[in-house]
């Protein structure tokens, strides 16, 4: 395993479609117009020396070591600022251009710490290789009465290093934060000797400023001023692979480079179509967790969970288990077991766990976390539009005009489109954001939303119904497009119904808490902006009508012709890494892969004969259904791959009492997580460094997952389901995923043309990929609907059960934060505890006012159904009447609080909309206290000896 070597054009790529052709060096050269000189060179494969200039930011034009000379003009203009012209004939190498360039590297290198030709850093410092390539053999300036040598040392973020005396103040690190990022936390201050980077104020250092540690700037630096600790400490990477990154469902391509079976960093990938270079802080410096001394590496067993574990070989394991689930369904019955597969693992991974439960299990009992995230996508999606997916590519941002965010916080859960987002919006597309929280698209550093609709939650299909309203009766609907697209009966009944004086904002107005006026505008604004966009997230699935609001939001797009082209269309936004992948792999209990109703005989048939076993046509449960199951006694055991369920479901109660019920329950994971509290098996898991595979992110993007070290506990995650699979007498015998992902491919339409080979190919292709898309299909329903004809569905508002009153005043949401990721079991185990150490509960001023309670307090949290405890923080970003945590630190255990109402149509519950009060308290509750302890007890290992 080599190096992955990426090629720096020095300044991005032209889009115009007219060519230009020019001279370089005696070479005929055709570039698209407005190509730079310095980027025509480099695809000529002529290197032209370059510091201030990289292809990842705009050109600027202010090293000066990049200069050339163009035949018929005077002086030497830099060639990174200097567009191509017809014609044109240029010289990069010449005796004057040699002098400029020796002079002004002669002045770099002599303010620069140490000696200029010795590697005194990490050994990735351009400024010397520039040296090097302009034949520098001597300093002669005396740099010793004045020179930055002394310049301070920023070590204050945990990641990476900012070491002033090496900068150049090439301006690279703070076009890198303001034109990638977005954040403009960098900013160079003074003038002539005296100019330096300065991040943040009033404290002048990296932790304390606005940066959100995305690595853009380290990325960006040229002379090692910014570095990562890993390479300080660790030295230059000897090889790589480029894979794809295990966080969000953004599906970042990161380079993994390494040094034998140790990472040194992860450098995202340029050619990465998801993330197009860039990268979060997650992505970038969060892999820790994969070496954490809390990583369990060996398979335990336990008669119960109140046993201490005891350390086995993987063959007693899976005999246990598999002894465990013949006994449960001969006794039982077959339908007394079931499994839950991971949005965290591969594709192939997922597909498999589902093969095991239908062909091996006997029964239909498989589920995925999906179903307590965007199950309502699925439904709502494939109702109007025939797919159960979001309709673009990332890309399609760079071409929209009105970007309409709804229950989603992109700069936080999706942190690298987000930045795309605001790289368009700062370019003049218009923002409209629905949303109870000031997020930070409603105002930042040079973003500002042009209207922002702070809904009280769960009232999202009235809101969204009374845009609608708007859009009809003010005659802006796209006639054209309903006509030719949509079925005419459904959109007339459809627009009888939006047209109804009590669908309209001022009707709703005082259900939603948005003012009409904010509606109208908003509504208009989508309507006749251009290319309009909904991108929407959690917000708008965890609700009783989560379904009814994705229905909603297709309407919308439908309504207005914002579908089946570039720069529009439905993006639901997932949120884990291969959340997508799972329900494609057919991982809910009532479809098989590729959104196949289980009842459709010829769909059964393909894997009956395939796989040589019967099917059952009945969908099997739901994961709230196994816990309900579990209380009354009917069903005893469960598999689950990678998920934390105590943790992540709702009303955590009724999820204890579910899995204390359980006669097995095997856990598959990195870590003994809070659902192996009540384990009688735990499998080790493995991370995405150690398998190869394949992720879905959130724009059907199939990408490659490569490993790049050996699983440290023996095994990947298919290999382990595989071992149980066999334990259990089934006929599995995969021997690399590629093959499982032929099986995929065929018999699942959507991904009948996907191999390794094409992924390796075209780097990642979005299904569907067959015959007819045989490389992809960026954007869907372009022509016409995959069911055919649109579906206008109706999207009557019905009030949550969960009602506000004198003893549960304050409506509670949930969501996630930046640093920190779903139920924290990898992130916490990293560095990004610095940024956010435990869960807050953010409250407005007003209310905080009323309940004598400061900023960070500790305040009880209560609802009709639990209660927790953690610190405050006050903030006006909140709503009035409106508290909002994340649920990423178990010591919270907020799902204690929310409760067991769900969306009428997939059982997604509803964690956005639960009654509380707030009160002052003086720490953690008495269940809180009784948790730990119950889990500190959970978690004992019986000395090796007594496992002998």
């Amino acid at each position: 395993m080599s190096l992955v070597q990426e090629k720096d054009y020095g300044t991005p790529a032209s889009k115009a479609e007219k060519t230009v052709t020019l001279t370089i060096d005696g070479r005929e050269v055709t570039v698209p117009e407005g190509t730079s000189i310095m980027r025509a060179a480099a695809e000529a494969e002529i290197s032209v020396p370059k510091l201030c200039a990289t292809d990842m930011l705009d050109a600027f034009g202010s090293c000066r070591v990049c200069v050339v000379e163009i035949e018929g003009k005077g002086g030497t203009p830099a060639s990174c600022t200097t567009p191509v012209g017809e014609g044109m004939v240029v010289r990069t190498e010449s005796d004057r251009l040699s002098r400029i360039r020796k002079g002004v590297m002669e002045l770099y290198v002599s303010d620069h710490p140490g000696k200029w030709d010795e590697r005194n850093g990490g050994g990735d410092c351009e400024l010397h290789e520039v040296a090097d390539a302009v034949g520098l053999s001597q300093v002669r300036y005396d740099a010793s009465e004045r020179n930055h040598f002394d310049a301070e040392l920023d070590e204050s973020n945990p990641y990476f290093t900012f070491d002033s005396s090496k900068c150049i103040v090439c301006s690279r690190c703070v076009r890198a934060c303001n034109e990638v990022q977005g954040t403009f936390a960098l900013a160079v201050e003074g003038r002539g000797f005296d100019s330096r980077i300065r991040a943040g104020t009033p404290v002048d250092d990296f932790m304390t400023s606005e940066c959100v540690s995305c690595g853009a700037c380290v990325q960006a630096c040229p002379t090692e001023a910014l570095q990562e600790k890993t390479v300080k400490a660790k030295g230059m990477p000897t090889s790589s692979k480029v894979t794809t990154c295990a966080y969000c469902g953004v599906g970042c391509s990161f380079k993994a480079e390494m040094q034998g079976e140790e990472v040194v960093r992860m450098v995202p990938y340029k050619d990465g179509k998801a993330n197009r270079g860039h990268s979060c802080v997650k992505g970038r410096f969060a892999t820790e967790y994969a070496k954490h001394e809390d990583r369990v590496l060996e398979p335990m067993i336990r008669e119960t969970y109140n046993d201490p574990w005891k350390v086995v070989s993987w063959d007693e394991a899976m005999a246990f288990a598999a002894g465990k689930i013949k006994d449960i369904q001969e006794k039982y019955g077959r339908g007394a077991v079931g499994g839950i597969s991971s949005s965290r693992c591969t594709n192939e991974e997922i597909y498999v766990v589902q093969k095991m439960v239908r062909a091996g299990f006997g029964n239909n009992n498989i589920d995925t976390c999906a179903r307590v995230c965007h199950s309502p996508t699925g439904y709502g999606l494939a109702t109007t539009f025939g797919t159960s997916a979001g309709t673009q590519d990332f890309d399609s941002i760079e071409d929209t005009d009105v970007i309409l965010v709804i229950g989603a916080n992109p700069t936080d859960a999706h942190p690298v489109f987000a930045s795309r987002m605001k790289k368009r919006i700062r370019e003049g597309a218009k923002v409209i954001v629905i949303d109870p929280r000031q997020i930070d698209l409603v105002k930042t550093p040079h973003v500002m939303a042009d209207v922002h609709l702070p809904i009280r939650p769960g009232t999202n299909v009235a809101v969204l119904t009374a845009l609608a309203h708007v859009i009809v009766t003010e005659g802006l609907v796209n006639e054209t497009f309903v006509k030719e697209r949509c079925d005419a009966d459904e959109f007339a009944d459809w627009s009888e119904f939006v047209s109804q004086p009590g669908r309209s904002p001022e009707a709703v107005e005082i259900v939603t808490g948005v003012p009409a006026d904010l509606i109208r505008r908003a509504a208009r604004l989508y309507a006749r902006g251009g290319n309009s966009a909904i991108y929407y997230g959690l917000g708008v699935t965890e609700h009783s009508q989560g379904s009814t609001s994705v229905i909603a939001i297709a309407n919308l797009a439908m309504a207005t012709g914002n579908i089946g082209r570039k720069g529009v269309g439905v993006n639901p936004l997932r949120g884990q890494n291969n959340v997508q992948g799972s329900c494609d792999m057919g991982s809910f209990p009532h479809e098989m892969p590729g959104y196949r109703h289980i009842s459709q005989d010829a769909v059964r048939k393909i894997y009956e004969d395939l796989w040589n076993v019967k099917i059952d046509k009945e969908p099997g449960l739901r994961i709230p259904n196994m816990f309900d199951a579990a209380v009354e006694g009917s069903f005893k055991g469960l598999y689950v791959q990678g998920e934390d369920i105590l943790q992540s479901d709702p009303d955590t109660k009724h999820v204890s009492a579910g899995l204390g019920a359980l006669e097995l329950l095997i856990v598959q994971d990195l870590f003994l997580n809070e659902t192996a509290n009540y384990a009688n098996v735990f499998l080790p898991g493995s991370t995405f460094l150690e398998k190869d595979g394949t992720f879905t992110n959130a724009e059907r993007r199939i990408n490659r997952v490569r490993k790049v070290m050996e699983p440290k506990n023996g095994y990947a995650d298919w290999e382990v389901t595989q071992l149980l699979a066999r334990a259990i007498g089934m006929d599995m015998n995969y021997g690399h995923p590629s093959e499982i992902m032929a099986e995929i491919a065929a018999t699942t339409p959507s991904f009948a043309g996907v191999t390794y080979d094409l992924l390796d190919k075209e780097g990642s292709v979005q299904w569907p990929c067959n015959e007819e898309h045989p490389v992809g299909s960026p954007v869907m329903h372009i022509g016409e609907f995959m069911r055919g004809k649109g579906k206008f569905v109706r999207t009557e508002y019905v009030a949550t059960d969960e009602k506000v009153g004198p003893r549960f005043p304050l409506l509670l949401t949930t969501g996630r934060i930046l640093s920190q990721y779903n139920v924290g079991a990898q992130t916490r185990r990293t560095h990004n505890t610095a940024w956010h150490p435990e869960d807050l509960l953010e409250m407005h001023p007003h209310d905080a006012e009323q309940r004598g309670i400061r900023d960070g307090d500790f305040v009880k949290l209560q609802s009709r159904v639990g209660e927790t405890s953690l610190k405050v923080l006050i903030t006006e970003k909140m709503a009035v009447g409106v508290v909002h945590t994340t649920f990423h630190h178990p010591t919270t255990q907020i799902n204690v609080i929310t409760t067991d109402f769900s969306d009428w149509a997939t059982n997604c519950p509803e964690y956005k909309v639960t009654a509380v009060q707030v009160s002052p308290s003086n720490g953690p509750t008495e269940w809180q206290d009784d948790y730990e302890e119950f889990s500190r007890r959970s978690r004992t290992i019986a000395p090796l000896e007594a496992a002998e």
